[in-house]
């Protein structure tokens, strides 16, 4: 059996199953990408014979795929290999965005007063590159890209452990971050005054402001969502993140 169908045979060596885990991986990460843009959307069936003919792999790294995004919380698996991406989790969702409420105000606050003239720069030019792109439906890559990116430089001082932390929590809330844009008119130019509205205080050094406006500014995506998908849930958690960071009552 070939390495391209992400099994070996008998004595194949370890560069072959190192192959082998990148192709998996590979598919995990196009069908990750496809569940958060949307494309596959919530409550979807998604067959592994299917979708690797539309991927162009073999069932074997198709199988893997599947199993690490039944562990992220992302689909359904069942035995018979029919799977189906998952509704959106109301208490998923309030324990995500109250956790990164927390983290990231913490990190923004830390990082204020270390930021450069250059950092200060690159962030002014990432907004403008978020508004370039804004209402641009051929570049939403570009336009999360460039948000992915501003947020990491506000609170890129924090240690590695934080940073990953971070990291994890924003890749996890990019689903629910393009879920509240959709039909929304104007999210994103409400999301660039909030994004300068960071900067600002980040260059007049306003600690508390800064931490002010990042928790509302990823309380109003969380609220927002919820409102939508489960408006009968209680968002606990992120109201009170929001009250402890200095963001008022929600």
């Amino acid at each position: 059996m070939s390495v391209v169908d992400g099994t070996l045979p008998p004595g194949a060596n370890h560069g072959a199953a190192a192959t082998g885990r990148r192709m998996a991986l590979d598919v995990h990460g196009r069908l990750r990408a496809m569940i958060l843009r949307g494309e596959l959307a919530p409550g979807s069936v998604l067959l592994q014979a299917e979708m690797a003919r539309r991927l162009g792999v073999s069932r074997t790294p198709m199988r893997e795929a599947f199993r690490l995004l039944q562990e992220e919380g992302l689909i359904d698996a069942r035995p018979d290999q029919r799977a189906r991406v998952r509704a959106v989790d109301p208490e998923d969702l309030d324990s995500v965005y109250g956790a990164r409420i927390m983290l990231e105000t913490l990190a923004v606050t830390t990082t204020a007063k270390r930021l450069t003239g250059a950092d200060l720069d690159r962030m002014s030019e990432l907004l403008e590159r978020m508004k370039a792109v804004a209402d641009d439906e051929e570049k939403p890559d570009e336009w999360y890209a460039a948000h992915h990116e501003f947020h990491r430089v506000t609170t890129q001082a924090v240690g590695a452990q934080l940073q990953r932390s971070l990291s994890s929590l924003a890749e996890h809330s990019d689903r629910y971050v393009r879920l509240a844009q959709l039909g929304v008119p104007g999210s994103r130019a409400r999301a660039q005054q909030e994004h300068e509205a960071l900067l600002a205080a980040l260059k007049t050094n306003d600690e508390a402001q800064a931490a002010r406006v990042v928790a509302l500014h990823l309380a109003r995506t969380a609220l927002s969502v919820m409102a939508d998908v489960a408006p009968e849930y209680e968002p606990a958690t992120t109201r009170s993140a929001l009250r402890i960071a200095g963001g008022g009552p929600a």
